[in-house]
Order: C-alpha cells, then structure tokens, then sequence
C-alpha cells in the first residue's frame, strides 16, 4: 500500500494533472501499447513458455504413470511370489504329511512284521516244548515200565516162592503200591 501512495505522490510531484477520470481510464496510446505488449507477452508465452510448460508437465505426468505402472508391475510380482511361495508352502505341507503317512505305514509294517515273527517264535517255542514234554513222558514211562515189569517180576517171584493167602495178598499190593510212591 506504501508503494502505490509512493508513485501517486511521484506522479503529483512531476507536474501532471491528473483527474480522477484519468486515473481510471488509461491514455489510448497507452492503452494500445499496453494491449501490443500483452499480445507480445502471450505469443512468447504460446510459443515457447507453454509448449515447455507442457512438455515439463508431460514428463512428470509421463514420470507419475511410469512409477505407478511400475509400483504395479512390482505389487503383481509380489502378489505372484506370494501365490508361488503359498503353492511351496502347500507342497511341503503335503510332502511332509506324505513323509508321516509313509513312516506311519512303514511302522505298522514293521510292528506287524515284527509281531508276526513274535508269534511264529512263540508258536516254534511252544510247538518244541510241547515236543519235549511228550519226549520226556515218554521217557518216563517207558522208565515206568521196565520198573513196573522189574518190580512185577521180582512180586511174581515172591509170589511164586510163597503161597498167598488173602492176607498176605493184600500185604503185597500196598508194599508194591509204597514202592511206586516213594519213586516219584
């Protein structure tokens, strides 16, 4: 504001009359003067201030929709590595429950395997047990039998050598009968 009341003192000062009219409405020449510099300014402006305005404001806009379609570009890849490393993450996930099925299978082969074997050793025991307790009775009772026939052999010589009354009969069959129990 200091300046305008500056140059109205200046214009004053230097000998110009100036009406109130005049103030307003500028002198024609001025006025043409004023609209040739105007039209200078804008075909200056036309010709090279907005073609490099434009061609500024073209490469930044150039620049903004590179960096966007590259900040795309960037954010599809990262979506793709995100699917690529989700279909990783499901193949192990798979190939690690396969691993588990499979040592689960292999332990319960194993564990039948292995119980099949208990069993046929069991069985193979038992069999060879059965084998030896029927060897051994027969051992004993063929032990049994020649001392049954030693022993009736040695009563029918008594017999024989001693005329048996009732009594006496029954007399020899418990000694007999005490010899059996004391060899077991």
């Amino acid at each position: 504001m200091q300046v305008v009341a500056t140059i109205f003192v200046l214009a004053t000062e230097a000998g110009e009359e100036a009406s109130g009219l005049d103030l307003v409405l500028p002198d024609t020449a001025e006025l043409i003067w004023g609209l040739v510099g105007f039209a200078l300014l804008m075909v200056v402006m036309v010709r090279k201030v907005f073609p490099a305005l434009y061609k500024m404001l073209d490469e930044r806009s150039a620049k903004i929709q590179g960096q966007i379609e590259e900040a795309e570009s960037q954010r599809q890849e990262a979506e793709q590595l995100r699917r690529q490393h989700a279909e990783q993450l499901a193949d192990a996930r798979s190939e690690a429950n396969a691993i588990v099925e499979q040592a689960r299978s292999d332990a319960e082969r194993v564990r039948a395997d292995v119980t099949s074997r208990a069993e046929e050793e069991a069985n193979q025991i038992r069999s060879r047990a059965r084998q030896d307790a029927d060897s051994e009775r027969g051992r004993v009772i063929q032990d049994l039998r020649g001392q049954v026939a030693t022993l009736s052999v040695d009563l029918a010589s008594q017999i024989v050598r001693r005329e048996l009354d009732p009594e006496r009969h029954r007399a020899l069959v418990d000694q007999y009968i005490n010899e059996l129990s004391g060899m077991n």
